[in-house]
C-alpha cells in the first residue's frame, strides 16, 4: 500500500513501473534502481534526493526508502518522469495514476441507427449528408456492418438479424476517404439453426462466399468476419471440426484478400465465453489482427477481471499488436470505458473497437481522448 511519511505519500516503484510497461531493475551495490520505459530511462539511489532521468539530474522532494524489502518512491516522481497525472484520494488513504495517452487504433463499428442515434452524426458532429471533423480526429477506421451470409454462401445486403446496407452508403465511403478514414466490410451472421456450422462444412459453399467477398471487397480497405455462436454445444469431435473448417474459410479468403492488398480482421467471441470454436492461435497466424469481443458476461459495466482474463488468453495465442479489445458501449459507463482502455494499454494490445458509433455520449468522447493518442 503506499504510505505517507512526513507529510508526503510514497508509493512501491515496482509494482507500478511495471503496471505502466517500465521495466524495473534493482543494483544491490549501489543501492539503486534503474527503470526504462516510454523512451525514459531514471536512476534513483536510496536515501538520495537527486534522481538522474536521461542522463540528467532532477531533484526529488524526498529520497526513495526501502521498507519491508520494497522500494518506495515519492509520489511526484511518476508525473515528473513519466508524464502521468497523480491524485491523491484523501477519503479512502488511496492513490489514482493515470498514464499518459497511448498510441493506439480505434475502430468505429458503424451500423443502422434511428434519428436519435445516428452513426453519421455521432462520427461526424453533423446531420447525414453533412460532414464535419466530428469524431475522426479518435476514430479512425471504420467497421461497416452492412453483409451477411446465408447456408449457400450468397453475400447478403439485408439479413435476418437486421444487418444491412442502409441507402446512400456510398456517401459514407466518399466521407470516409474525405477524412482519411480505412474502411472494412463486416460481415455478421450468428450461427442460429447451425446456419454457419452448415454454411463452413460446404466447400462449394464456402468457395463461392470467398469469391463474393472478395469481388465486393475492392470497395474497401479490408474485411471484417464476424461469425457468432459456434461451438456452444457439440461433442469434442464435432468441435475439433467446426474448428478446423473455420479456420478453412478464413485461411482461404485471406490468400484472397492478399492478393488484392486487402486486409482480413476477425471479430471474435473470448476465449473464456461458453463458444468454442475459435482456434485464436491459428486464427491469429491467418488473419491481420482480431478484436476480442470481451463481453456480454452478464454484468454492467462488464466485470474488468474476466475482460483482463480474455486478454491474457488471447495474449497466450496471439501477438499483442494483432489484438484489438471490443468495448460495447451500451454495457459500460464513462470509468468502466477507461477501465477497458487501460487493460488495451497494459497489455500493449494494438487498439480498442467501440460498439457502436450513434450511441457513444459526448462524455465518453473526451475521455477517450484523454486516454488515447491517434496512431
Amino acid at each position: 500500500p503506499p504510505l505517507i511519511i512526513e507529510g508526503r505519500t510514497f508509493v512501491p516503484f515496482r509494482a507500478i513501473a511495471e503496471a505502466l510497461q517500465v521495466e524495473v531493475a534493482w543494483h544491490e551495490e549501489r543501492q539503486e534502481v534503474l527503470a526504462v520505459g516510454k523512451g525514459i530511462e531514471a536512476r534513483l539511489r536510496i536515501g538520495s534526493q537527486r534522481a538522474y532521468i536521461n542522463g540528467h539530474p532532477e531533484a526529488l522532494d524526498a529520497p526513495p526508502v526501502i521498507i519491508d524489502n520494497r522500494t518506495l518512491i515519492p509520489l511526484r516522481f511518476f508525473s515528473e518522469a513519466f508524464g502521468c497525472k497523480v491524485e491523491w484520494l484523501g477519503h479512502e488513504a488511496g492513490v489514482r495514476i493515470f498514464s499518459p495517452p497511448a498510441e493506439m487504433t480505434v475502430i468505429g463499428f458503424y451500423a443502422l441507427g434511428s434519428g436519435s442515434a445516428s452513426s453519421w452524426t455521432n462520427l461526424f458532429g453533423v446531420e447525414y449528408p453533412s460532414t464535419g471533423v466530428g469524431h475522426t480526429d479518435l476514430v479512425r477506421e471504420l467497421a461497416l456492418g452492412w453483409y451477411s451470409l446465408d447456408e449457400e454462401g450468397n453475400l447478403l445486403t439485408r439479413s435476418r438479424t437486421g444487418w444491412q446496407r442502409p441507402s446512400g452508403w456510398e456517401k459514407v465511403l466518399d466521407a470516409a476517404q474525405k477524412y482519411d478514414l480505412k474502411t472494412e466490410m463486416v460481415i455478421h451472421e450468428a450461427d442460429s439453426e447451425g446456419i454457419i456450422t452448415s454454411f463452413l462444412a460446404n466447400r462449394e459453399a464456402v468457395q463461392r462466399a470467398v469469391q463474393l467477398i472478395a469481388a465486393e471487397a475492392v470497395l474497401y480497405d479490408g474485411v471484417n468476419l464476424n461469425l457468432e455462436g459456434l461451438g456452444l454445444t457439440g461433442t469434442d469431435e464435432e468441435l475439433k471440426q467446426l474448428q478446423e473448417n473455420l479456420n478453412y474459410f478464413c485461411r482461404l479468403l485471406s490468400l484472397k484478400l492478399r492478393e488484392a492488398g486487402k486486409s482480413l480482421t476477425l471479430t471474435l467471441h473470448p476465449l473464456n465465453s461458453s463458444y468454442r470454436a475459435y482456434d485464436y492461435k491459428a486464427l491469429g497466424e491467418i488473419a491481420d489482427r482480431i478484436i476480442v469481443m470481451a463481453h456480454d458476461y452478464g454484468q454492467r459495466p462488464e466485470p474488468l477481471q474476466l475482460v483482463e482474463e480474455a486478454v491474457k488468453l488471447a495474449r497466450e495465442k496471439v501477438s499483442a499488436e494483432k489484438l484489438v479489445l471490443a468495448i460495447s458501449i451500451p454495457s459500460e459507463n464513462t470509468e468502466s470505458v477507461l477501465a477497458k482502455v487501460s487493460l488495451a494499454k497494459r497489455y500493449g494490445l494494438e487498439g480498442i473497437s467501440l460498439w457502436r458509433l450513434g450511441i457513444i455520449s459526448e462524455e465518453i468522447w473526451e475521455a477517450l481522448k484523454t486516454a488515447i493518442q491517434v496512431k
